[in-house]
């Protein structure tokens, strides 16, 4: 079939519309055709801006093409610290770091931590065994001054001791002269913590706190029925349990930041750090709990990182019918490493 001038005036038109685009009404959509800028001559560059920064276009058949830019390293700072992120192909890449690491310690000695995916990981220093409290129990009769005393029960009796351990590192009583639930006053207190012959009988007895599962380096005691004397010493008085006793605990770590001392129990409980009273939970009474957070008391008790402190501990157990004693803790004492 033969085609007419017109025709192909038509068809050729099509292809000389333009340097950049080529459409004429006879064409129809498909005759539109991107040409790009006219260049003068092959191989020619010239330099461009893209997404990613500088770069170059070089001219090929006629006309300038993409402008090229190479690939770019843009600083970047995330949780674990400096890193880079490319730009590449006008698309910025994500953040990425190194793996980091940064000196750590634990009581037993230094470590590292290890920084992935912008979340610091556990410090792999040496931690303690856990720790043994050695304490020394003391029992006492039923009818001992301020043991099953007829008052009121179930209260704290706050303010008993004085805020600083005293220099046997024993409390103080500092009843003026007496207070609700002790109400013999000094004399009747001043027995509690000391071997006294015919009013008490002492032995020594090893609190052994366990890891918290998941939790290394947290330890914890915990028994809701506490009772280490049942039958011994002065003996149960009568009751299914020995109910009156005393307890007292000296240990010593050192301050590394971040150690928690949580303390539940019933009767009284009297916990010191660096020599200053810091849980007074003083009193017959139903189970009571109390928290220190050595970081938020750091001021108040004179706390330097590194240094050496003392934490001692005093219970007594003195009016039925429970006996609750629970320790958790992340303060390991000196020799707990070896």
């Amino acid at each position: 079939m033969s085609r007419t001038p017109s025709a192909f005036l038509r068809v050729f038109g099509c292809l000389l519309c333009g340097p950049a685009l080529v459409t004429l009404p006879d064409c129809g959509a498909r005759t539109a055709i991107e040409l790009g800028e006219p260049c003068p001559l092959d191989a020619e560059t010239r330099p461009c801006e893209g997404f990613c920064g500088s770069g170059t276009a070089a001219c090929k058949n006629g006309y300038w093409g993409e402008c090229q830019v190479p690939s770019v390293d843009v600083p970047c700072e995330g949780a674990c610290g400096a890193g880079v992120k490319t730009c590449a192909n006008g698309v910025m890449g994500q953040c990425v770091i190194p793996v980091m690491q940064r000196d750590c310690s634990s009581v037993c000695g230094p470590g590292h931590e290890s920084c992935i995916d912008g979340k610091w990981g556990a410090c792999d220093a040496p931690l303690p065994k856990p720790p043994v409290l050695h304490t020394t129990i003391r029992d006492f009769h039923k009818t001992q001054a301020d043991f099953e005393a007829k008052y009121a029960p179930d209260r704290i009796d706050a303010g008993m001791v004085k805020t600083i351990i005293g220099a046997d590192r024993t409390p103080v009583y500092a009843g003026n002269p007496t207070t609700p639930s002790t109400p013999s006053g000094k004399a009747g207190f001043d027995v509690w913590y000391h071997d006294t012959p015919g009013v008490n009988e002492s032995t020594s007895y090893d609190l052994q706190l366990q890891e918290e599962p998941g939790k290394p380096g947290s330890y914890f005691f915990e028994d809701t029925t506490f009772f280490p004397i049942d039958d011994q010493l002065f003996g149960n008085d009568g009751y299914l349990h020995n109910y009156h006793f005393t307890l007292e605990t000296h240990t010593a770590f050192v301050y590394r930041g971040g150690e928690v001392f949580n303390f539940a129990g019933d009767d009284d409980v009297w916990v010191f750090i660096a020599d200053q009273l810091v849980i007074d939970l003083g009193g017959t009474h139903s189970i009571r709990r109390a928290s220190v957070n050595l970081d938020q008391q750091k001021s108040k008790l004179g706390l330097i990182v590194g240094e050496k402190y003392s934490l001692d501990l005093f219970f007594a157990e003195r009016h039925t019918i429970g006996s609750d004693f629970i320790v958790h803790t992340t303060i390991a004492d000196v020799g707990s490493c070896e």
